[in-house]
């Protein structure tokens, strides 16, 4: 079969999902009991960064293996279009978002109250860039990645009517596109990344998050390109898909996973060792308060995955491969979790101890002599004050993912392969006419 038609159980599963997610969003709105609807934010940010990243690592990766010259991926190369083009529904999800930044509807981010600017130095020196104006440049460049999935993937479908092995003319203009692409991504994504996640922890920052965070995508991606690639085999597409294209992604899932572990590692032990209270604060917050989260996403997303595909012939077997695939996507999205919620339970504490006349200042004033001083006192004194700050209790969907987050995570995915399978239905399967067709079709390692 050459051609993908969604099943009518197929589609209604994916809209029940949906509204399983939409029912969850609808009770964490009306269940927070802040002003803020932090936990409701802060789910729906968690989830529209983390499907949105991984739809642009999927046509990232696509423009990679183009530009190199590659064709193992080709045969399957139109799941990662469709991936990629989810990057529209993403942009309006960030959209709103945005949207709700700059007229108040939430408080994700500590730099976007005016008044926590005036009285705090560290927020004061980087409101050049944490500013409202550049989080809608952030937004404006996933409408940038749109255009570009969308070249290719006219680019690819025009050669599919007009290409072949005589005719590279389509396939040079395909790569063209693919490698201005790659300089874009590997610029924006930094900054996106920066401003939607790192900036909620608006007094920290590390030059290897963008790094960090990419990984962490990457692998999230490769394991649902596996997840899905096996899904429609067993369901009769791409018999010519063999044991050897998922052996290659499996090694991909496996080496990216030490990857992002080496990066978890470095980030760790280069602000452990420094023990600059400024930096230290961030690890301080989530090992103190945050124990079963911080030690659980590092045995998730490098144990597991790294002791049952160490073995060769774990990367050819399907029941394996699903088995580390759920995982490394679940194992990632609470790497988000991680990421995300932490940061912003203390943002909404620092906001309504501001509006009520509390220790703002105080803390502010730490910040400063931090910052000036570099005295290690005051900077240790500063970290204990954060830390006091974050989740010294259990509250929920902040200390643990609760029904509502996982309902919600439900409904961004099943929404995510909505959009996938709808994309993917509107094309053949096969790029027939990809020059590097046969070189996949006859693929070995």
């Amino acid at each position: 079969m050459t051609n993908y038609s969604i099943p009518s159980k197929q589609r209604t599963l994916l809209l029940g999902g949906m509204v399983i997610g939409a029912i969850c969003l609808a009770l964490t709105w009306f269940m927070d009991g802040t002003d803020h609807h932090m936990r409701f934010w802060t789910n729906f940010l968690h989830n529209s960064v983390f499907f949105t990243g991984i739809a642009l690592m999927a046509i990232f990766f696509y423009a990679v293996c183009n530009t190199a010259w590659a064709g193992w991926h080709v045969q399957f190369k139109r799941v990662w279009e469709a991936m990629g083009l989810f990057l529209g529904v993403g942009f309006i999800l960030m959209a709103i978002v945005a949207v709700g930044l700059v007229f108040g509807w939430h408080h994700l981010y500590h730099w976007a109250d005016p008044a926590s600017v005036e009285t705090d130095k560290i927020l004061e020196h980087k409101s050049t860039f944490l500013n409202k104006g550049w989080y809608l440049v952030s937004i404006a460049f996933i409408g940038v990645w749109y255009f570009f999935t969308r070249k290719m993937r006219g680019l690819s479908l025009t050669e599919d009517a007009m290409g072949g092995v005589k005719d590279f003319s389509h396939h040079m203009k395909t790569r063209k596109w693919t490698a201005s692409f790659l300089p874009i991504v590997g610029f924006s994504s930094a900054l996106v990344i920066w401003q939607w996640v790192m900036s909620i922890d608006a007094h920290w920052y590390s030059t290897l998050f963008a790094w960090y965070a990419g990984a962490s995508l990457f692998v999230s991606m490769i394991a649902m390109t596996i997840l899905i690639l096996i899904w429609l085999k067993s369901n009769g597409y791409y018999p010519n898909l063999s044991l050897e294209h998922f052996h290659d992604l499996g090694k991909f899932m496996f080496a990216f996973s030490i990857f992002w572990t080496y990066l978890w590692f470095s980030q760790y032990m280069l602000i452990w060792y420094s023990n600059n209270g400024e930096e230290t604060v961030y690890f301080n917050t989530r090992q103190d308060e945050y124990p079963v989260l911080f030690y659980a996403n590092l045995a998730i997303n490098f144990l597991v995955p790294f002791f049952i595909l160490m073995r060769n012939d774990t990367k050819r077997k399907f029941g394996s491969l699903i088995t580390v695939g759920l995982i490394v996507i679940f194992g990632h999205w609470m790497d988000f979790f991680l990421m995300i919620k932490p940061g912003a339970l203390h943002t909404a504490h620092e906001l309504g101890g501001h509006s009520h006349g509390g220790d703002h200042g105080h803390e502010a004033a730490g910040h400063g002599a931090a910052e000036v001083g570099h005295h290690a006192e005051a900077a240790t004194g500063h970290g204990a004050d954060l830390a006091h700050g974050a989740a010294s209790t259990f509250e929920a969907g902040f200390s643990m993912p609760g029904f509502l987050e996982i309902g919600t995570m439900i409904g961004f995915l099943c929404l995510f392969l909505y959009v996938f399978y709808t994309h993917l239905s509107k094309a053949s399967l096969i790029a027939k006419n990809d020059p590097y067709l046969s070189e996949s079709l006859h693929h070995h390692v």
